[in-house]
């Protein structure tokens, strides 16, 4: 069986970023392309949060293994890295499911090139007192922040 592009798509979206597992690739927006050729290869383009990212290997063979059990014969991953992923790539699912799983997720921007935080909201119970604990979370993509309302920590997704 060959896969059609919109199939393969559809199974390399339902993988699961292993950094913020609350999203898919796609709603993170790193999954940019797939295209399937003659032979049954299917081809993925994906775009790492940044150039370093440590859970891209992990996610290369998620997508691989999701695509070979659905009937792919070869799967090519390849990583573009320009454009630069932007945090406005996050859909608006993903930036909900963010928030229902406690992590503040990046404010869109108002329109400037440049996003500038004068505040974070906390996922929890909404105030706009936070404060920076360090500017790296448990994902370089990520900054650990607290919240002096109800004092919970959070992490936040980092506006890029």
């Amino acid at each position: 069986m060959t896969l059609t592009k919109d199939d393969a798509y559809a199974v390399a979206a339902t993988v699961a970023d292993p950094e913020l597992p609350v999203l898919t690739i796609a709603e993170l927006g790193i999954l940019r392309d797939v295209r399937v050729r003659e032979a049954g290869t299917v081809e993925v383009d994906l775009t790492p949060t940044y150039a370093g990212c440590p859970a891209l290997e992990a996610i290369r063979a998620d997508v691989t293994a999701a695509l070979r059990e659905s009937g792919a014969r070869e799967v090519v991953v390849r990583i573009v890295l320009a454009p630069a992923w932007s945090s406005e790539w996050i859909s608006a699912g993903g930036r909900a499911k963010l928030s229902r799983a406690g992590i503040a997720p990046p404010t869109p921007r108002a329109g400037g090139p440049v996003a500038v935080e004068l505040s974070v909201r906390c996922p929890r119970c909404g105030s706009l007192a936070t404060e920076e604990l360090s500017g790296f979370g448990p994902t370089p993509c990520t900054s650990l922040r607290r919240c002096t309302a109800c004092l919970e920590p959070f992490e936040y997704v980092k506006a890029l």
